[in-house]
């Protein structure tokens, strides 16, 4: 399978199926392209169960409404818990493998679709688009969010809501993430607008970028857009939490 004229290399779908298959300590491994690693265990963050979830995706996840669209589904865990409770709920993955582990999961309507292609649904063919688990990223660069949120705009009814999970890079002490912002700002992206690939063992995923924002940056983004705020869902602590979670509707 290939990506972009270059061979795909799934290594994040490659974590998800060995952690599905009961192997102990996989660890999801994030390079970031000034050289920082971070690795988080992926049973946590993809097969947690409801009652393990942050309190702000408990909060958020009950204005999901009508048909649903997961974007970035990764293992499914939020969309098969709308399953289960009655909801007309759609995943989409680039990740080949990542798909066939919510198959294996039960869940009924999965496509192998990046976030690029979502034009190829009909229009006006969901109430709700979900982007849990930091997934407001998948715009990746303001340029690239002001596409898409046109492409969201047809294929969601007029009361449609996007719920998106993000982070303030601005919440931070850590001088490995304060000097980034500044290298960002020199290479003129976003301080937030990082540059990442997955790897897991001696898989080596493609680079992408990944957008965090600030509730004021997400505001001037939304700017001659059919979108605004709704509501904003913070943690109990949002000091010391970085991420939170944003709802839009359409601006009629």
């Amino acid at each position: 399978m290939k990506k972009n004229n270059q061979k795909f290399v799934d290594a994040f779908g490659n974590h998800l199926m060995d952690c599905f298959k009961g192997k102990k300590e996989v660890f999801e491994i994030v390079e970031r392209d000034d050289g920082l690693v971070d690795a988080a265990p992926v049973k946590r963050r993809y097969f947690s169960d409801y009652k393990d979830w942050s309190q702000i995706e408990k909060q958020a996840i009950k204005y999901v409404h009508g048909r649903v669209l997961d974007i970035g589904c990764g293992a499914g865990r939020h969309s098969l818990y709308l399953q289960k409770r009655g909801f007309d709920v759609t995943g989409i993955d680039i990740s080949p493998l990542a798909i066939k582990v919510c198959r294996l999961r039960g869940l009924k309507k999965v496509r192998n679709l990046s976030i690029d292609k979502i034009n190829e649904f009909a229009s006006k063919s969901f109430d709700s688009i979900i982007m849990f688990g930091n997934n407001f990223g998948l715009f990746q660069n303001p340029k690239k969010m002001k596409e898409l949120l046109k492409k969201f705009d047809k294929i969601t009814t007029d009361k449609a809501l996007i719920i998106a999970e993000t982070t303030d890079p601005y919440k931070t002490k850590n001088p490995n993430h304060i000097s980034y912002h500044k290298w960002n700002r020199k290479r003129g992206r976003m301080a937030g607008q990082i540059r990442i690939r997955i790897r897991y063992k001696k898989l080596t995923g493609s680079w992408f970028d990944y957008l965090f924002v600030s509730k004021k940056e997400l505001a001037n983004l939304l700017k001659n857009s059919n979108w605004r705020v709704r509501k904003f869902i913070d943690p109990k602590k949002p000091q010391k939490e970085p991420q939170y979670i944003v709802i839009l509707e359409k601006d009629l």
